[in-house]
């Protein structure tokens, strides 16, 4: 085969449609468009998995259910009823496990259950056990060895540099707060226009309320009472001086 003799597969260059070249070329008059509606505008613009008003397929599918933890380590169980078939005082890793079937393969974190009978000591190289089952290989004279990073135990110091900096943080807290509160002295009012502003609103607490004027306002009065406003009368004339300038 020579250069000049290469050609593209069969149906995968087609020549492109010629639309808009009037009635008789097929595509001439709405060019494949249809009459009106938003298909036949020139911008129209349509999302992506539009599906024409009604609900679309992403929507349609279910989603958002429950929470993925990103950080979850998946563990291979193995029950403590299928380690009988090692022999006693032997050491079972993962290593071992795999070569036995019991995980799929030897980077697997393994975990031991408590289901099932062993009745003779074994040692154990696990990621995790749980309590039951470390105390039945306890008890029939068995070990165990806990492979990989481990969680902090319960009621232990925190592990990491972020831990230790939260529990200083709670332990200051909790100073601070056991610390007894002192009473604050009152300031004494400074001199010039701060004291003044001052005494002018001690004079103001002093004024009767509002409630007090409008009680006092409405009180009855005694007529018999002199007005307060009133003037005392005038001292009466002597009558014979009255006469004499008369």
């Amino acid at each position: 085969m020579k250069l000049h003799e290469l050609s593209p597969a069969k149906g995968s260059r087609r020549p492109r449609k010629r639309v808009g070249r009037g009635q008789g070329a097929g595509q001439g008059k709405t060019s494949g468009r249809g009459q009106k509606g938003q298909g036949s505008r020139s911008s129209v613009g349509l999302p992506a998995g539009f599906e024409g008003g009604q609900m679309p397929l992403k929507q349609r599918l279910p989603k958002l259910r429950g929470f993925h933890n990103r950080w979850r380590h998946e563990y291979v169980v193995v029950n403590l009823g299928k380690l009988v078939r090692f022999e006693k005082n032997s050491v079972v890793d993962p290593d071992v496990l795999t070569e036995a079937g019991l995980i799929p393969r030897a980077s697997s974190p393994v975990k031991v259950l408590a289901a099932g009978h062993l009745g003779h000591a074994l040692t154990l190289r696990v990621h995790r056990i749980s309590a039951a089952a470390r105390t039945a290989v306890e008890s029939a004279g068995g070990s165990v060895e806990l492979l990989g990073a481990q969680p902090p135990a319960e009621g232990g110091e925190p592990v990491g540099k972020r831990e230790l900096r939260k529990a200083a943080a709670i332990v200051a807290r909790a100073e601070l707060l056991a610390r007894p509160k002192t009473p604050r002295e009152p300031k004494a009012a400074p001199e010039g226009k701060k004291g003044a502003r001052a005494s002018g609103t001690a004079a103001a607490a002093a004024k009767p309320s509002r409630a007090d004027r409008i009680a006092r306002r409405n009180a009855p009065r005694d007529d018999s009472a002199p007005a307060p406003d009133a003037e005392p009368d005038a001292p009466q004339e002597n009558e014979a001086e009255t006469e004499d300038k008369e």
